[in-house]
């Protein structure tokens, strides 16, 4: 239907005659001399339609308007001078219209596709006319050339694209699971996948060696910027690796994908620290380390402090710690409340803070600075580099709680500075030794920090094996960060049945349950499973970083909202009685009413 897309005909192509198709850009009415603009996937193509070259098609085109489809047939030639355009790659030419074909009209539209729309879920109802802005067609390419590198370097790497299944088995991994009732099987339910985990293991214990998976996730969660119900990973596990080899071969898949869908180079290493290093200077286990505000611990010069609610953090065995966000003294009372309401969110009673709006301490705007010494005050002084102008904010607990407050703290402070604002770096981190275990205090057990099949660092191994617990205990586990987002993580893997088993004794699992739930991955490992590790990138995060997005909905071609729902598909949506009394289910009644779609209640057997 055409000769050329619309971002292809140069000066090169001057006499030619060319037939394209697209959709109506703009139209101009220049003294009965009508301009269109042309738009397919590619670009931008000016059609112009005069009388004497063709009345028929001059006439035509006075019909058309926004996001008609058409198709043009027409010489190409050069533009008028001082009518050239610069900024498209056809802008030097146009096509002087012969014919024109009007393939289907368009209503008016429900939003101008030129603008960028505030409404999300506008842009939600109607996704598919959203997908024509040049932002998002360039997102959703963008996306192609990530998944393309990814398989082409893998590829070279050795490794194996293998599918594994949808419909598995709900086990007790973290997350709540999407459930799908069996109808063959009344009373019984499949799982959606949070992630491949058992199946990549098992394909281990098969030989396979080397695996990836662009895979299809989900998981039954609460939603945020950077959340979906489904969402995709790439999946990666190989045998006979260490730790080393993981962190490798990711950072050249890393370096490969930047420098083809973004353009950019980037460190063939990256930096790494411990989950625990990370905790304590930066607040959070994927630190942004764009901008300074680093922690400083202040618990050995305030243990004595007349401020009891440092010298009691101390006494109790906790931790204080300050920031020093420079140059913020002249924060507003909102921003103060803004901050402390964040701090107590966190689980903070609240947030001490020092406004220094000048060198002596006299000049220091703070509830509690009176009741400080003048060693305390020169210690804070020497160790937080104060100088007038500069905002000082104190967290005092327990030291993991502590932490996590003022890296919260820290990075609205950074919000509020507009410290990253125009910041295009690429900083890279591993993470690493995270915590094998978390103590769950409404449960009063261990639960994994991870996963029940992530192994502990080998100088903690002994300890789990003669169950000494406790959360110092590490993990071989590893983060990628990029900018303050986990890009992925992973592990080396348990793959000894004795280990395994201590794994889940650790947990609270029963040898009983252990069988129930995990009776087919424990059954592998008893018949020679390889040593064996991997990891998973979030492919959403990864592609909505490199595009600059602050939200993985605006790399996913038909996302849901932060409700869950497809606005456009209306779903989820009730579904016919019929298929409800085939799987054996009956809906629970609304209040005040009756719910639609009800089985009957001899039926209701799941």
């Amino acid at each position: 239907m055409r000769t050329h897309h619309c971002n292809e005909l140069r000066s090169s192509h001057i006499g030619e005659t060319a037939t394209l198709i697209g959709w109506v850009n703009t139209v101009r009415d220049q003294g009965g001399v009508i301009f269109v603009d042309l738009r397919d996937r590619e670009g931008v193509t000016q059609c112009v339609f005069r009388p004497e070259e063709s009345p028929e098609a001059a006439a035509a085109s006075h019909k058309l308007r926004g996001e008609d489809v058409v198709q043009v047939v027409g010489k190409v030639a050069k533009r008028l001078e001082g009518t050239t355009n610069d900024k498209l790659g056809t802008g030097e030419i146009e096509i002087v219209a012969s014919s024109l074909i009007i393939v289907n009209k368009a209503d008016v539209l429900p939003f101008q596709l030129d603008k960028e729309l505030s409404n999300e879920d506008l842009r939600m109802r109607y996704r598919y006319l959203d997908i024509r802005r040049a932002r998002m067609t360039q997102n959703l390419r963008t996306r192609h050339r990530v998944t393309k590198s990814t398989r082409d370097f893998l590829d070279e790497q050795g490794f194996c694209e293998i599918e594994t299944p949808i419909l598995s088995k709900s086990t007790p991994e973290g997350a709540r699971d999407f459930l799908v009732p069996s109808r063959l099987q009344p009373g019984s339910f499949y799982a959606l996948p949070q992630a491949p985990q058992q199946y990549k293991q098992l394909l281990m214990v098969g030989g396979m060696e080397k695996y990836f998976q662009i895979a299809k996730c989900f998981r039954d969660e609460d939603l945020r910027a950077d959340r979906q119900p489904e969402f995709t990973q790439i999946d990666i596990e190989a045998s006979f690796v260490e730790q080393e080899d993981i962190i490798k071969l990711v950072e050249g898949l890393l370096g490969r994908v930047f420098k083809e869908a973004r353009g950019a180079n980037i460190p063939a290493s990256f930096d790494r620290i411990t989950w625990r290093e990370a905790m304590d200077v930066y607040g959070s286990d994927k630190p942004d380390r764009r901008f300074g505000m680093t922690f400083v611990d202040l618990t050995e010069e305030l243990k004595d402090c007349e401020f009891r609610v440092f010298s009691g953090a101390v006494a109790a065995g906790g931790v204080v710690k300050a920031i020093n966000a420079k140059g913020f003294a002249d924060i507003s009372t909102g921003q103060i409340d803004k901050l402390t309401k964040l701090a107590q969110t966190a689980g903070a009673k609240g947030l001490a803070y020092i406004q220094a709006r000048g060198d002596d301490r006299e000049s220091w705007r703070s509830p509690f600075v009176k009741r400080m010494t003048d060693a305390e005050v020169e210690a804070l002084r020497s160790k937080l580099n104060i100088q007038a102008g500069d905002l000082i904010l104190f967290a005092a607990d327990q030291w993991e709680p502590a932490c996590d407050v003022l890296g919260r703290v820290r990075l609205q402070c950074a919000d509020m500075q507009n410290l990253l604002e125009g910041n295009e770096e690429l900083n890279f981190l591993w993470v690493t030794e995270f915590p094998l275990l978390a103590f769950d205090e409404e449960t009063s057990r261990y639960v994994a920090v991870h996963h029940p099949f992530t192994r502990p660092l080998k100088e903690d191994e002994e300890k789990l094996l003669k169950g000494e617990l406790s959360t110092d205990l590490r993990a071989q586990a590893y983060d990628v960060v990029l900018n303050g987002t986990e890009l992925g993580g992973g592990s080396i893997r348990i793959h000894e049945a004795p280990l395994q088993a201590a794994m889940f004794k650790a947990l609270g699992i029963s040898d009983e349950t252990a069988a129930e739930e995990f009776g087919h991955i424990l059954d592998a490992f008893r018949f020679g499973a390889p040593p064996h590790g991997g990891l998973a990138l979030g492919l959403d995060r990864t592609v909505m970083l490199i595009c600059n997005e602050q939200s993985i909905r605006e790399v996913i071609a038909f996302p849901k909202n932060n409700k869950g729902s497809d606005l456009m598909s209306q779903s989820p949506a009730e579904v016919d009685p019929k298929q409800l009394r085939d799987l054996r289910i009956q809906t629970v009644k609304k209040p005040g009413g009756t719910q639609p779609g009800n089985a009957p209640a001899a039926a209701a057997q799941g």
